[in-house]
């Protein structure tokens, strides 16, 4: 037991005296969270619209007004003709141009019916397709205030409730994904490289006719790892109550447990990565390449995936990330308790389990 815990302290102080890995260790999760938090939305503010108003008349003002007053667009310019609306698409000026009929007014106090025309500029199909319904809901608000005193036959009234983030907040949405996102390819990547460096230092041979067993060495090689990413997850979680104001709905203590869980998952697959890549080169690049996308891609963190074809459905289920962000979401945002994330808590623990014992049968046929 002495031998295994001296080998414990070797793994911490060889941490603590390489200050690229601790810099890689701490300050990447906390630069990524931010960046990532902040920059990755769906929400828009403050989107530079163009107006080509036809009519210019007073309802036409009034809608525009209301537009403008609200925190979503900012008008840029006003269109004189046409021709101006590619021009300004072209230049990049504006993500959407606004036209109002001729005779909005009058069409619309006579026929009961007025156009506008919501042009956008769509290389950017999620924003496009946001700017038109920010725009309509506005439009739509207009109308209501001006049929208030109108009475209308067989009047259908539809109400929606937004549960869990009813003010649909992106970042709730994000900071789930890049929790996972983070602990994943921190955890994996620094462990990845933790007994290929005993491979180039030539200290690999040491651990081979020591006399700790080959679980020991794996063991020990990731605990020390363990307790650094709990202060990582900490870490995220702090910034995320505090500085992006993420609800915790669930139990603490059961989101502590999932995460290591989690972390330990993620220290294993690592593991396995360090006892079948001969450098640490080697060992980064499938950790980096081979980790990041499919969990950027096949996790649900930013694409559902319901959506996704049968069989990248089917390849999603051995990506650790995806039942780990089902499990975040579920207690942050949902409140809900072990009886209901029960089945993804066994399938990170059987994942466990099975690169653990995947990487003890590798490091044992390096010792044959």
């Amino acid at each position: 037991m002495k031998r295994f815990i001296g080998f414990i302290k070797k793994e911490f102080y060889h941490i603590f005296r390489d200050k690229r890995s601790l810099f890689i260790l701490f300050g990447m999760p906390v630069a990524q969270i931010l960046l990532f938090g902040f920059a990755i939305t769906n929400e828009i503010n403050n989107v530079d619209i163009a107006i080509f108003d036809k009519s210019n008349d007073a309802t036409t003002q009034e809608i525009i007004h209301k537009i403008s007053a609200s925190k979503y667009f900012s008008i840029k310019q006003h269109i004189t003709n046409e021709a101006e609306i590619e021009t300004v698409f072209q230049k990049g000026k504006v993500l959407a141009v606004l036209v109002f009929e001729k005779d909005f007014k009058k069409n619309l106090t006579k026929e009961n019916s007025a156009k506008v025309h919501i042009i956008t500029d769509a290389t950017d199909p999620n924003t496009a397709n946001s700017i038109t319904n920010y725009i309509s809901a506005i439009i739509g608000s207009y109308k209501m205030e001006i049929n208030k005193n109108v009475n209308l036959e067989y009047q259908i009234e539809t109400k929606s409730r937004m549960v869990y983030n009813p003010e649909l907040k992106s970042v709730f949405m994000f900071v789930p994904g890049v929790m996972t996102i983070i602990l994943m390819l921190v955890s994996a990547m620094m462990t990845s490289i933790s007994i290929t460096r005993e491979k180039e230092l030539g200290t690999m041979e040491i651990l081979l006719v020591s006399p700790l067993k080959p679980f020991q060495v794996i063991v020990g090689k990731v605990i020390p790892y363990i307790f650094l990413s709990i202060i990582n997850a900490i870490v995220i979680v702090l910034l995320s109550i505090f500085i992006f104001k993420m609800p915790i709905q669930g139990s603490l203590f059961l989101l502590a447990l999932e995460s290591v869980l989690f972390i330990i998952t993620s220290l294993s697959l690592g593991i396995l990565i360090s006892t079948v890549s001969a450098t640490q080169q080697t060992a980064m690049m499938i950790s980096l390449m081979g980790l990041m996308l499919p969990t950027i891609l096949l996790s649900g963190f930013i694409f559902p995936i319901s959506s996704m074809p049968l069989p990248l459905q089917i390849i999603s289920n051995i990506i650790p990330a995806k039942w780990f962000i089902i499990i975040l979401k579920g207690i942050m945002l949902k409140g809900v308790g072990l009886a209901f994330i029960w089945k993804e808590t066994l399938i990170l623990a059987g994942m466990t389990l099975f690169f653990i014992a995947l990487s003890i049968k590798k490091y044992k046929i390096r010792l044959e």
